[in-house]
C-alpha cells in the first residue's frame, strides 16, 4: 500500500510544474540600491495604484493582445474620449468642448477618408465602409491641431 501511495505521489509531482510569467517588452528597465529593487516595463495595463502621499506605485500585468494604438496630445486641457478602439462599425467622439472642432479621419496612406464638424457632446462616425487597418483621427480647431488618435478598424 505504501509503495502504491508513493508511486501515485511521485507521478503527481512529476506531472506538476511551476512556471513564472515572462514579459518581453520593447521598453523598461531595472533599478536597485541597498534598500529597494524595482523592475518596470512600458506598455502594461495598470490594475492597481498605491501611494504614500509622496511616491506612487502602480501594478500591472502583461496583456499580449492589447490593441491600443496611441494618442498625440497637443491640447492636454481638452478632454476627449474616442471609443470603441478597435472598432468595426461606428466610432464615437465625446467631448464637452466640441464647438468649432473639426474631425478628420485618415487611412494608413494619409488619404482623407472622412471629415466633418463635431455636432454635440458625442459625435458618431460610421466607419463601416472603411477597410480594416489603422487610421488616424485628427481633431482641429481653426486649423490648430488639438489631438491625434491612432485607431484600429477591424472587419
Amino acid at each position: 500500500m505504501k509503495k502504491e501511495t508513493l508511486l501515485v505521489f511521485s507521478l503527481l509531482l512529476s506531472t506538476c510544474s511551476v512556471s513564472a510569467q515572462d514579459v518581453v517588452s520593447a521598453q523598461g528597465d531595472s533599478y536597485s540600491n541597498a534598500s529597494a529593487n524595482i523592475d518596470f516595463t512600458i506598455g502594461e495595463v495598470i490594475i492597481d495604484t498605491g501611494t504614500d502621499g509622496t511616491n506612487d506605485l502602480t501594478q500591472g500585468f502583461h496583456q499580449t493582445n492589447w490593441n491600443f494604438a496611441g494618442l498625440d496630445d497637443q491640447a492636454p486641457q481638452m478632454e476627449v474620449t474616442v471609443f470603441p478602439n478597435p472598432t468595426s462599425e461606428v466610432l464615437n467622439i465625446s467631448t464637452e468642448t466640441y464647438a468649432g472642432v473639426v474631425y478628420k479621419l485618415y487611412d494608413a496612406q494619409g488619404k482623407l477618408v472622412a471629415n466633418d464638424i463635431l455636432n454635440g457632446y458625442t459625435t458618431t462616425i460610421n466607419v463601416n465602409q472603411c477597410a480594416p487597418g489603422t487610421y488616424s483621427l485628427v481633431l482641429e480647431d481653426k486649423n490648430q491641431l488639438l489631438k491625434t488618435f491612432k485607431l484600429i478598424k477591424t472587419p
